[in-house]
């Protein structure tokens, strides 16, 4: 269930059954490699969307953490187990990063939540069925990914 009004009601009236929480971690970036960075903010997005279509009614998809690629590792981290531990007092069980910037898995320890990076696919000049098959491929790996943490 994304973050809108609909869903949040959807939510409200089923949340025994919401144990999981994801949140997509999007750079932002004004230096030369803003591009990169957007490109690996809106790959993050596409596939969250995604996540949130196939497992409906079991995640809640909270809107994206977004965090300045100059900002202090310290600062982020810091932060985003603020967003956490609030998660976890709400009764989410599993909190569930996706995230395409790899510098996430060198502070992946100091987070209780599960850190999903994913490298990001060039979808720019993609034509839009190559890009659904790209999607879809991405997905299994990742329906395969949710499969084990919830079995834990």
């Amino acid at each position: 269930m994304k973050w809108i009004t609909k869903d949040v009601d959807i939510y409200l009236q089923s949340k025994e059954y919401v144990d999981t929480a994801i949140i997509p971690l999007i750079p932002v970036s004004w230096t030369d490699n803003m591009k990169s960075t957007v490109a690996m903010g809106e790959f993050i997005s596409i596939l969250a969307n995604e996540v949130d279509r196939q497992f409906k009614g079991r995640i809640l998809l909270i809107p994206s953490f977004t965090y300045l690629i100059s900002e202090s590792e310290d600062s982020r981290i810091s932060r985003l187990c603020g967003w956490e531990d609030d998660l976890k007092q709400k009764d989410f069980k599993h909190v569930i990063y996706l995230t395409s910037d790899s510098e996430w898995k060198n502070n992946e320890s100091q987070l209780n939540g599960t850190l999903i990076w994913m490298p990001t696919l060039p979808l720019e000049y993609v034509e839009e069925k190559y890009k659904q098959t790209m999607i879809h491929d991405q997905m299994k790996q990742l329906i395969s990914i949710f499969m084990n943490i919830w079995q834990k």
